[in-house]
Formats: structure tokens, sequence, C-alpha cells
């Protein structure tokens, strides 16, 4: 079959989904390590590409995740977090080669009102949040709940107060989609509704939907979008506009590593490094002067530059190592791991202004 086009923009919205290859786990123990190495993962990626992530739930097998994107870098972003988690859970289970089965699928997910006081946005949340319930994991009969499946963004997320989940869960904003508070009452509320919703709906069809002859699981499996018909058309033409455009259309497969891209991952990194130049007073330096700062022992400055542009953007070790005047890639992984490391004491005031403002 022909691959769909990936669709982006700025504050996109996604389902997106992957699977093991050959269905083969991608989580595997029951001590959750591998879960929690896919979390700590995806929350790198949030931070690297600023995602926000409405609903997330890990099976043996695959995952679901509900993604907005505030900048149109899905691709990138994408890419980056299950290369990451691949080579990480090759690493830990000493085995190597690809992990994923064929590319993750990614649903466009429209804003807008489906019918009466539901929006899409909403059918897709619960639909991955009652994904344990379909899968016969958690038994509303048996009076469980879907806080009784650990590996969720609503029992480990909505259900949890602001300060103990994640800042890259938007719960908040996710919550008032149901017209719920971040509150005790809102999360119970929250948690509540899904139980009772599982409940009435049984297992098999806990989570679906269907609107105007579109079926939502249908949606997931073989569409490219859930939502209206006239953001379907606003989609197209969207599409349509690229195509004619110089940028041409975005696709998985080459607008990652194309010039553009590389353009767009350059200058975020261009921004970073002229706010270093003004923090530590390099304004008036030249690229050879800081090159030389570079290899200098005890300059933290030019460190803690490499470290922000590794921990706010997907340029590679070779671009830093090249712009920094550092001496190669593996070098500057090694220094931005060193400084990353770096004991409070050692660090002077304003190196730790700089940490804390990433």
């Amino acid at each position: 079959m022909p691959r769909q086009v990936r669709i982006e923009f700025p504050g996109a919205f996604y389902h997106v989904m992957a699977r093991g290859n050959r269905l083969d786990p991608i989580f595997r123990g029951d001590d959750g390590q591998d879960q929690k190495l896919w979390l700590k993962t995806l929350g790198e990626a949030c931070e690297r590409c600023e995602f926000r992530v409405w609903a997330w739930v890990l099976m043996r097998n695959h995952y679901h995740l509900v993604l907005e994107t505030p900048k149109a870098n899905l691709v990138e972003g994408m890419g980056w977090m299950q290369n990451t988690y691949t080579r990480r859970f090759n690493a830990r289970h000493r085995q190597w080669g690809r992990l994923f089965g064929d590319r993750y699928k990614s649903i466009l997910i429209d804003e807008g009102t489906a019918t009466a006081g539901t929006s899409y946005l909403q059918t897709v949340l619960d639909y991955v949040h009652l994904n344990p319930v379909r899968a016969g994991l958690i038994s509303p009969k048996n009076g469980q709940s879907v806080m009784d499946y650990p590996w969720s963004s609503a029992g480990d997320g909505y259900a949890l107060s602001q300060g103990k989940r994640t800042e890259w869960l938007a719960a908040v904003d996710g919550m008032a989609l149901f017209s719920l508070k971040d509150t005790v009452a809102g999360r119970r509320n929250f948690v509540r509704r899904l139980d009772e919703r599982a409940a009435a709906e049984g297992s098999e069809k806990s989570g679906m939907a269907k609107i105007k002859g579109q079926t939502l699981n249908s949606s997931l499996q073989r569409g490219w979008y859930w939502g209206s018909e006239a953001f379907k058309e606003s989609m197209l033409e969207l599409l349509n506009r690229r195509k004619k455009s110089e940028e041409g259309l975005p696709t998985s497969r080459n607008y990652a590593s194309s010039t553009q891209g590389a353009s767009i991952r350059e200058k975020e990194a261009e921004e970073i490094i002229e706010q270093g130049r003004i923090h530590f007073g390099f304004e008036g330096l030249s690229r050879e002067k800081i090159a030389e700062m570079s290899v200098q022992r005890g300059d933290m400055r030019m460190l803690a530059i490499a470290w922000a542009l590794r921990k706010r953007t997907t340029v590679s070790l070779g671009w830093i190592a090249q712009r920094l005047g550092l001496r190669s890639a593996a070098n500057a992984g090694q220094r931005v791991r060193m400084f990353d490391k770096l004991p409070q004491h050692e660090q002077n005031e304003e190196v730790m202004l700089w940490r804390k403002s990433f």
C-alpha cells in the first residue's frame, strides 16, 4: 500500500500508534523498567520538540499517544523518540536490530465539535484510556477501574494532583474538555466517567464512537483523519498548497533529512547559541575566539551551550562539535554528559542561571 503523507502544521493534534516488529513485545518483563524507560524518552522528546501529550497508554506490544505539536515537527520528534527508545531498549536487553514494525501511524484529529456536547478530541482521549478494557486487561464486571491499569495517563496522570504528574501531560486542558476542573473532585469524576462508560459499553465496544457514518476504530486503523468533512477539506487544501510550493509535500521519508528540515533545526540551534552569547557576554567575540574557549579546560560556558543544544534541539553531535569548536561528535557527547552530571558546587552563578533557564 502507498504510504500516506504526514501532514504537519503548528498546533496539529494526532493519534499516534506503533507496534513491535512482527508484533513482538516492546515492553518486556513485569518490573515496569521498559515502560519507565519509554516514558522517560517521551518526556525528553517533549522537552526537545515542545510536544504536548493529551493521553497515552502502553500495552505489551504497542502504544497509543494523543499528541499536540505547537511546532510543525511531528516527524522529527517521533523519529527521534522511536530511534532513541530502540537504542536504549536494545542496550538494556543486549540485542540489536529494529524494535518497531512498519512506521508509526499518525491520524490527524479535528479539534472541532463532533456532536452536541462532544468533540472529536474527547472521543480519542476516551478511546486511548479505555484500551486496556477493550484488551481484557481491566474488567468492569469484576469491579476493576481504569485506575487499576498502571501504564496509562488515566491513572498515572489525570488521576494525580498537578505536583505528582509529569509536566508534559496536558491534563488540565484534557479535563476542561469534559467541563472538569483540576481538583480532587474533578480528577475523581474524570476517572468515574471512564469507569461508567466501560461498564455501560462492555469490553469490546468500550471507547468506540460513530459519527456521521465514520467509525473511530476504522479511522484510526485505516484512515488518515478523524473529523468533519470541513476538516478533511481543509487538510486536503493544505496538502494542495504545499504540493505547489517550493516546500513540497512533507513526508516521513525525506522531510526530516531535507535541506529545509535541517535549516529549521539549525535555526533553532543558532537561536540558543545567540542566547548563550548574550548570557555569557560573548557578543563581540569571533567564532575563532569562541572555538578557542571551547577547548580550554575549566571553562564551563561553552559546555553549557552545548548541553542546551543537546537538551532542546535535535541537531547532531557532529553539528554541535563543528559549530562550537569541539574536536569531534564523540568528544561533544562526552563533554555534554560530563556537564549534565556537574555537581552544583562546581558551577558558578552564571552557569547555574543558564541551566535553570532550560
